[in-house]
């Protein structure tokens, strides 16, 4: 814990509330985007990892 010297003015702790939320809002606003978007991430995933599967059965085949 900080323990200061002097309290903090009113201006300091609105700033700093101000920084706070705006931190803690773009946190919730990529969580919910990542989570958003992650069946089209898994969609790919799936895929690139298919394609590679089918690439080297191709291979080891020949």
């Amino acid at each position: 814990m900080v323990l200061w010297s002097y309290p903090p003015t009113p201006r300091q702790l609105a700033v700093t509330i101000g920084c706070v939320v705006t931190g803690a809002s773009l946190i919730a606003t990529g969580a919910y985007l990542s989570l958003a978007n992650i069946a089209p991430q898994q969609a790919r995933a799936k895929a690139r990892s298919q394609y590679i599967k089918n690439r080297l059965r191709k291979m080891l085949d020949d």
